[in-house]
């Protein structure tokens, strides 16, 4: 019996490892503002910075969070169908901006 109890013990840690590490490896990196496709659509991670000369489609109000191509439900950070693996700002904006339907 002692055998198979530190069998599960061994076995649950390393899983336990395992998940973890998994877990960490898994965390998307936020997109940068000097990437290359979100300078080119003028993504700020703070929408109140947005160059309103240079996007005239920019409103007042308009976030990623409130965005149609925002995939999450955090008040930080979630996942954008135009950034694919990467993190933007739930107050960020870009020119690809649709409005929640």
């Amino acid at each position: 019996m002692k055998s198979s109890r530190r069998q599960f013990m061994i076995y649950s840690v390393a899983g336990a490892a395992t998940m973890a590490l998994a877990n960490q490896a898994s965390a998307q990196a936020m997109v940068a503002e000097s990437d290359p496709q979100a300078s080119a659509l003028g993504y700020k991670a703070e929408a109140s910075t947005v160059d309103k000369a240079k996007f005239a489609k920019y409103a007042d109000g308009q976030n990623c969070s409130s965005c149609a191509l925002y995939a999450s439900k955090s008040a930080e950070a979630g996942a954008c169908g135009i950034f694919a693996g990467k993190m933007v700002a739930a107050k960020g904006w870009c020119n690809a901006y649709a409005k929640k339907g």
